[in-house]
């Protein structure tokens, strides 16, 4: 087999296929964006519109959501009982949906992973606001849970750029030179022994507090100038806004969804690199298994990893292949039926 795979055929079908081909453990990241239990129908026309509501009789259906409440989770469940049995020791799930059934999805997830591998429950903004006249708050986000399989999974702290205004409001001084800063405490709750109890020029810890690094770390960042010393004697480090321009990702993500998508449901393809990036390393298997346009294997092939992809939609299956052209088609992934394969099997047998 080659380094990617795409499969068409029911996914429930596909990933016992993969099993059987000794996948099993392999996978180190799956991310997923299944139907969200919205009852609708999802179709792109003629001009290659997408449309979910409405849509004109020539359209093509991409796929259909209809499953729904206990049907919907059943549905989920068969398929993330596969996924953990993929994924290896350090491999993570991140499942995109939507927030009405999120919750519910949740507690199924919990029995499969554990809750004690819940990681986080991430709020996307999806879109604009909208103006809709309805007993009710605007929904501009949706939900992705992220769960780990067990206590060490790969993770490369992510990171955002932070915004000009934003620096602006917390590193709030400027010193001499003109650089913007800010100060912190060099203390920390909690007494201790030892080195971080002693006294820094002549000043102990605040009681029911040690220093956050040795008094020898202190007197190096003072004799740098990088301690601020108050009109009343308090020590607190100085921490400048040109040296922190990165901002640690929080659980509120803005990835706004692409405004023309070339498939239904289509995903924003940074927040599918940003994801790649955080819990994935350079060659691992990254498996999306309701792939749609194959957004998630593009961004796996962008950042340097290998991917397996399955989808059922024939409409779907050609969108990817397009995506990709003809010539990555032919050298850089395999194609499977998963019916095709199913039903050798069965003749042969």
């Amino acid at each position: 087999m080659k380094d990617n795979i795409l499969i068409k055929g029911d996914n429930l079908r596909a990933m016992q296929w993969l099993l059987e081909q000794g996948y099993a453990g392999k996978i180190d990241l799956v991310y997923i964006d299944p139907p969200f239990a919205t009852g609708g129908t999802f179709s792109i026309d003629a001009t290659g519109r997408v449309a979910t509501i409405s849509r004109s009789k020539e359209a093509n259906i991409a796929y259909t959501d209809t499953l729904k409440g206990k049907d919907f989770i059943s549905f989920l469940r068969e398929r993330c009982t596969l996924i953990h049995q993929l994924l290896s020791d350090q491999g993570s799930l991140y499942l995109h949906i939507d927030y009405k059934i999120g919750h519910y999805v949740k507690v199924m997830l919990d029995e499969i992973f554990g809750i004690e591998n819940f990681r986080s429950d991430i709020s996307r903004i999806k879109c604009n606001p909208k103006n809709f006249e309805r007993v009710g708050y605007g929904n501009i986000k949706d939900m992705i849970l992220f769960y780990a399989k067990g206590a060490k999974p790969i993770w490369h702290k992510p990171m955002f750029q932070a915004e000009e205004d934003e620096l602006n409001a917390l590193y709030n001084k400027v010193d001499s030179n003109g650089r913007r800063y800010t100060t912190v405490p060099i203390h920390a709750p909690g007494e201790t022994k030892g080195e971080t109890s002693r006294p820094f020029r002549g000043i102990l810890p605040p009681k029911g507090r040690h220093w956050r690094c040795s008094v020898e770390e202190l007197e190096d960042l003072d004799r740098k100038g990088l301690i601020e010393w108050s009109a009343n004697g308090n020590p607190r480090k100085i921490n400048y806004a040109d040296e922190h321009t990165m901002k640690k990702a929080q659980d509120i993500w803005e990835f706004k969804d692409p405004v023309k998508p070339i498939y239904p449901t289509e995903k924003n393809m940074e927040m599918l690199k940003f994801i790649i990036n955080a819990s994935s390393n350079v060659d691992s298997i990254v498996l999306d298994c309701f792939c749609g346009s194959g957004s998630t294997l593009k961004a796996a092939t962008d950042t340097a990893r290998r991917w397996i992809g399955i989808d059922m939609s024939e409409l779907a299956i050609e969108v990817t292949r397009t995506r990709f052209g003809a010539s990555l088609f032919e050298t850089q992934y395999d194609y499977v039926d998963i019916d095709t394969v199913c039903q050798n099997r069965h003749i042969a047998g």
